[in-house]
């Protein structure tokens, strides 16, 4: 099914976290879930606002960033349908650290703070999912640093583009990503211009298929991999 077809309810049955779930406990989470309609250009969440919510992307396309003292736009990494962040700081008890942007019109869940920590303590399989959350999130980060600070524009294009398959993080992801050159750009730190050349190239290497709305990935083992 696709995403924009999906209702809250089989979102988040569909989700991993859920999977271990009893009966009881996600007959909670389905009861205390809400939905959320933030328009492109809109805001998810804002810097420095208390954290009420746990939040997972039902459809649509965010961007996690925040702005440097000079007022520069950095964007950390994009969120796709299926997957949910901001359980670090819900975790730390604090403030939102970062801004988090829509993209596009976008669908979001979100759980309320006394539901994720109800699942803290009485989840077993929900805080192992918590756990393998955070550690890939962490592995995801390091790669990032790694490719902004040693790799060219072609190469950061790809990973970006084969960060989103993430089987944990990004679960709900099919072959054909609908994104756009654009936002391409905006997570991988480059123009749409030279998106659109690193794109090319990636194409006729047979990585991937430039079609009408969205990129087809073709080889993801060899995305991954790429080094131009």
């Amino acid at each position: 099914m696709h995403s924009s077809a999906i209702s809250l309810i089989d979102h988040l049955r569909a989700t991993i976290w859920s999977r271990g779930l009893t009966a009881a406990e996600m007959a909670r989470v389905e009861a205390d879930c809400f939905e959320q309609f933030v328009p492109r250009g809109g805001y998810v969440c804002r810097k420095g606002e208390a954290i009420a919510s746990w939040v997972g992307i039902v459809d649509g396309l965010v961007k996690i960033n925040n702005f440097s003292a000079t007022g520069k736009s950095v964007t950390f990494t994009g969120v796709t349908p299926g997957s949910w962040f901001g359980e670090g700081s819900l975790l730390k008890d604090e403030t939102r650290r970062y801004d988090v942007m829509a993209l596009r019109d976008t669908r979001v869940a979100r759980m309320p703070r006394a539901t994720f920590e109800w699942l803290l303590e009485t989840s077993l399989p929900f805080n192992r999912f918590l756990l393998m959350q955070l550690n890939e999130r962490l592995g995801q980060f390091i790669a990032q640093v790694e490719s902004d600070r040693t790799q060219d524009v072609d190469t950061r294009v790809a990973r970006c583009l084969a960060a989103m398959f993430h089987p944990h993080l990004y679960p709900g992801l099919e072959a054909m990503v609908h994104i756009s050159q654009e936002e391409i750009g905006y997570l991988s730190g480059a123009s749409r211009q030279r998106v659109n050349q690193a794109l090319q190239l990636l194409e006729k290497a047979g990585l991937l298929r430039l079609d009408y709305g969205g990129i087809r990935i073709l080889d993801l083992d060899r995305l991954r991999r790429f080094q131009a």
